[in-house]
């Protein structure tokens, strides 16, 4: 049987890589993107369209290392059929190319739907031939179609109301004004009692790190403003200081979640580049986005291989902002700089920017507040929130318990990202100040990252640190903790989902901070089809290679016994820099240093 030429294909329910909109997406597998192949899809994906009346302008084919993805924009209630329009086209381009190599198509076509249907009997066989091949699109067009959702999504779009949809479940509104109603019982948009819905502030944070720590600071600054704030991240869902489910929720369920939380008066949402690059944002409408930076991680990944790709992914969040909405940036991101000059090409409009800086000074953040635009950085040890002609001290960045003394670079630049995303959301620069006074003077303020211990006279900080950036933020604290003739000490593992240079990447960086200490550790909860021990032996031969003793690179098998083994090996005057990524290692490890 032909071996199809896509992998399988993904609807895109909100924002996303290619465009705005919802629709559907492909990855070609096998089969070279040369421009006639990808010229015969798209013409066969507008014939298509124009034929089932849809009119969104869409089609995006986007080559990358291994191929190239092949999108299309489609109407919310047609996202199944969008798939087998963007399937059709693929194959009935390649089947009229080369009739002798790709004739079998057909039949693995029909096999494949077989293959995946709930019930094969309402299965209608695909086909190549066009005329047919209409047909029967327009006939699953007409099953899919959902005229009293599509009336229901206008009409709340009409009042200004945010809506969140999934597989069952239709909600229009947020958090403590939203109301949920059943896709199988839908009311008609006249019955509707649209005055008792509304919206509430709502930010959007993505960036390759400090997303969940900022996610948590804009919490915090929302609670103390009297909103009952839910929030999503890397670690679960939450309504202030209750966990409402654990794992990693920063994606489209955990979206979902905090937008449906009826009790609810302010929402923040993390949203990692997996769910943005499979999904799209499950959010149609936010007040602010935050992107906190972009640095190299899961490269190799729905054909996103280099920066630039990445930060495309991340800048994603600019579609859900409204033409009032807020997209805060990091300036000494060269790369986020360089993409901001594009962002009116690609969403067609210029959202509304905020700059921050290490610097508040900086010539991009001076230039942008002479325009009137707000701006966050430091000024003689302050940091400062400039909003139009109004400017806050916010405090001493040294005593900001994040910054360690002013030691951790990326904790203040996440520091300035979320108060600006803090005063757009309308918290008032007093109380963002008053906030940032205290958080993570506490472990429990912002759990797994940057908690800080001392156990005999060691100093202790477990972290998220998951990529080369990650690290180098993480030893940088622990070298400016580290007394004179105290020795450094830290952990390294990673995901099995990362290409061989991004881990060994992570021994470049450790290796370059002289520790007299490197554990290398299974990330026994993140194998991610690697097998067992492979991650171990990269990091292992890369600190080899780096001039590392092979005495100073002992190997545990999981997180816990890494720490342990770190723990035993310290003496008093020594830092401990510990990198630490399951939940389930976290837990054992702040249960083991509490003894």
């Amino acid at each position: 049987m032909t071996a199809l030429p896509f992998d399988a294909s993904r609807r895109l329910t909100g924002a996303n890589l290619f465009f705005v909109s919802p629709g559907a997406v492909l990855e070609l597998a096998g089969v070279d993107p040369e421009a006639q192949l990808l010229e015969a899809w798209r013409t066969r994906v507008e014939r298509v369209r124009a034929a089932l009346g849809w009119r969104m302008p869409d089609v995006v084919a986007r080559p990358h290392a291994r191929g190239a993805s092949l999108a299309l924009a489609a109407p919310v209630d047609q996202l199944l059929v969008a798939t087998e329009v963007n399937e059709w086209a693929l194959c009935a381009a390649l089947v009229a190319r080369e009739p002798a190599r790709w004739g079998g198509l057909e039949r693995s076509l029909a096999a494949a739907a077989l293959e995946s249907a709930a019930d094969p009997a309402a299965v209608i066989p695909p086909v190549v031939e066009e005329t047919a091949a209409l047909a029967r699109l327009a006939l699953l067009a007409a099953r899919e179609a959902r005229a009293d959702l599509s009336q229901l999504l206008a009409a709340a779009a009409a009042h200004s109301l945010p809506s969140v949809l999934d597989e069952t479940l239709l909600t229009l509104g947020a958090g403590a004004g939203g109301r949920d109603f059943e896709l199988a019982s839908l009311p008609d948009a006249a019955a509707v009692d649209w005055s008792a819905l509304h919206d509430i502030p709502t930010a959007v944070v993505t960036g390759s790190n400090g997303k969940t720590t900022s996610v948590r600071l804009l919490a915090a600054c929302g609670e103390a403003h009297g909103w009952p704030s839910a929030y999503c991240c890397t670690d679960g869902v939450f309504l202030g200081g209750t966990v409402l489910t654990s794992g990693d929720y920063a994606g489209p369920l955990g979206a979902r979640l905090v937008m449906r939380e009826r009790r609810a008066q302010c929402a923040i949402v993390e949203t990692a580049r997996g769910g943005i690059l499979r999904r799209g944002i499950a959010l149609n409408h936010a007040h602010v986005a935050l992107v906190t930076n972009v640095s190299p991680d899961h490269f190799g990944e729905y054909g996103i291989d280099d920066l630039d790709g990445l930060a495309d992914v991340k800048l994603s969040v600019a579609g859900v902002l409204g033409p009032e909405g807020l997209l805060v940036l990091n300036a000494d991101d060269e790369r986020l700089v360089a993409k901001a000059r594009g962002l009116a090409g690609r969403f067609g409009r210029a959202p509304q920017l905020a700059w921050f800086a290490l610097d508040a000074d900086a010539v991009l953040l001076g230039g942008h507040r002479a325009l009137g635009g707000a701006t966050c950085g430091v000024r003689a040890g302050q940091l400062v929130l400039s909003l139009g002609a109004d400017e806050y001290d916010l405090g001493a960045v040294s005593a900001m318990p994040l910054t360690v003394g002013g030691s951790a670079g990326y904790n203040i630049a996440n520091l300035a990202g979320a108060a600006l995303a803090a005063a757009a959301l309308g918290v008032p620069p007093a109380i963002i100040a008053a906030v940032f006074a205290r958080f993570g003077a506490s472990v429990a303020d912002n759990l797994g990252r940057m908690m800080r211990f001392e156990r005999r006279g060691v100093r202790i900080l477990v972290d998220y640190a998951h990529n080369a950036e990650g690290l180098r933020g993480l030893l940088e604290v622990a070298e400016h903790l580290r007394a004179r003739e105290g020795r450094l000490g830290t952990l390294l593992g990673h995901a099995g989902n990362r290409q061989d240079a991004e881990i060994e990447a992570l021994a470049q960086v450790a290796a370059g901070f002289h520790p007299g200490l490197v554990v290398v550790k299974e990330n026994e909860a993140h194998l991610r089809g690697r097998a067992p021990g492979e991650i171990p032996r990269i990091l292992h031969a890369a600190l080899l290679r780096e001039g590392m003793p092979e005495s100073a690179l002992p190997v545990c098998t999981s997180e816990l016994e890494a720490v342990r083994c770190a723990l035993e090996w310290a003496r008093p005057g020594d830092v401990l820099a510990l990198p630490v990524h399951s939940a389930a290692a976290r837990a054992a490890v702040l249960e083991l240093l509490a003894e």
